[in-house]
């Protein structure tokens, strides 16, 4: 009787992808719903983005499937090559005349009938590669060098190339998802501290000696004083929050979908959800990403190698620290950035981003037949892949 009270698991209930999957798929059809009525004012034709995103969706959920059935053993060989193609793209994006330079950044490439940001599928194969490089060098993760120096070299190429664009909120969250996972693959906390230290003040460095950015710092830090200049955005989404109330508007009924917030199909949708469905919506959004999240930990234990335990790792935190980004900026918790809100804005870079994400999640849940061993225990096998 003991030993079956210790290993009864409540994922013997509600199997941890399956909830995610179920959560993702909440999460896209609010989108949905949300950015029709967000973008019914922007347009002659008031269909235009919801046709374009559909047209994303399925090409993500083509993806997602993909993903979910090609063999980790036989990816993984790739890692390399898949990083040090998007390594090139970040660079090609740069080029004046091949990267589309919008707001003052150069992060797009423009193949007609479409726009890609090439930093988002960046964050991925920064992920993948350096769980390949982890994994295959287990046992040296404890060094200097080759456990800390060379990986974290690695991380500041992504971020440095992706400053340059500059977008400085994606080189934060890719250093954050980056030093994550060192920290969870063992690296020791010595080296890792002032790096984050120091990191953190480049950051810092860079912001102070670029107006836009600073501009935005100072603008949140006394909103109101700014609210008809730096602050205006940030304003108005607070301002939709206030009018929302508990009950909303009711969908169409929002005043900042015509045109009174900026991008609010996009990096600010969630305040016009807040307006238009109120504050019962907005929470039973961030629920439905905390149990993404928290289902996504009970789904790690069954991590069969360090390779892939770090993978499914990196793109959880990638889900979750995005989403938390947003959802802070938005509410005014977090100084004003371009970042989307997974599954929920608009766009098809990041929404492919994210059907890679929960395609190997539902990769791993087929192939992770048995728990592994604690995670304390680091004696992961990586002999597989």
């Amino acid at each position: 009787m003991r030993t079956q009270t210790k290993n009864f698991h409540w994922s013997g209930l509600i199997n941890p992808a399956s909830l995610i999957l179920f959560c993702v798929a909440a999460l896209t059809i609010l989108g949905v719903t949300i950015l029709f009525s967000a973008s019914v004012s922007f347009r002659q034709d008031p269909y235009f983005f919801l046709k374009r995103q559909i047209i994303w969706i399925g090409v993500a959920l083509a993806v997602g499937l993909i993903v979910s059935r090609v063999n980790l053993k036989w990816v993984r060989p790739m890692s390399w090559w898949i990083a040090g193609l998007l390594l090139i793209g970040l660079v090609i994006v740069l080029i004046p005349g091949i990267g589309v330079h919008v707001n003052g950044s150069r992060r797009w490439l423009d193949f007609g009938l479409m726009r890609f940001q090439v930093s988002e599928i960046a964050k991925f194969a920064l992920i993948l590669s350096l769980a390949h490089y982890l994994g295959a060098n287990q046992k040296l993760i404890p060094t200097f060098w080759r456990g800390f120096v060379f990986p974290c070299a690695w991380i500041g190429l992504f971020c440095g190339l992706i400053i340059i664009e500059p977008d400085y909120g994606t080189a934060m969250l890719c250093g954050a998802i980056g030093f994550s996972m060192l920290l969870l693959a063992g690296v020791r906390w010595i080296y890792l501290i002032p790096s984050v230290l120091g990191g953190i003040g480049i950051l810092a460095v860079a912001i102070f000696y670029n107006p836009v950015r600073l501009a935005r710092i100072t603008s949140f830090l006394d909103i109101e004083a700014n609210r008809s200049d730096g602050a205006y955005q940030l304003w108005q989404a607070i301002l939709a929050f206030g009018a929302g109330g508990i009950k909303g508007v009711g969908l169409g009924n929002g005043r900042q979908q015509m045109a009174f917030l900026p991008e609010a199909h996009t990096d600010f949708i969630f305040a016009i959800a807040g307006e238009e469905l109120g504050l019962f919506f907005t929470l039973g959004t961030v629920l439905l990403f905390m149990v993404i999240f928290v289902a996504g930990l009970f789904h790690l234990r069954k991590a069969p190698n360090l390779f892939q335990y770090l993978l499914i790792a990196g793109c959880l935190l990638l889900l979750t620290l995005q989403a938390l980004i947003n959802l802070g900026v938005v509410t005014g918790c977090l100084p004003t950035k371009g970042m989307s809100l997974p599954f929920i804005s608009y766009g098809g870079s990041n929404l492919i981003l994210m059907a890679i994400v929960v395609g190997l999640i539902a990769n791993t849940h087929i192939s992770w037949t048995s728990p592994a061993l604690k995670t304390g225990d680091r004696a992961m096998t990586d002999i597989d892949g």
